[in-house]
């Protein structure tokens, strides 16, 4: 995922975070909790400058389509531009 996202985005910050552990036990047990199903991914790039938020998560979704076709259950994006005030 790193790869690709910086592949795609250049981005001057990207934290990608293993959240699957948060989700044991997630569609009635099916989910232990130790795989790699739930990522958050906090990126930073001026290629989201001028674009919305649904075409931000759109454009990361992309980049991540084979993931997401393989396995990745959950991803939550925080897609920020340079200058925008994050949380994070």
């Amino acid at each position: 995922m790193r790869e690709k996202l910086a592949v795609a985005f250049a981005p001057e910050r990207l934290d990608i975070i293993n959240e699957s552990h948060l989700h044991a036990g997630h569609q009635g047990g099916a989910m232990d909790g130790t795989g790699e199903t739930h990522f958050r991914v906090r990126i930073l790039s001026a290629a989201f400058e001028g674009l919305g938020r649904l075409a931000r998560h759109r454009a990361v979704n992309d980049a991540l389509a084979d993931e997401l076709a393989g396995g990745l259950h959950a991803l939550a994006i925080e897609p920020a531009a340079p200058g925008e005030p994050v949380r994070w």
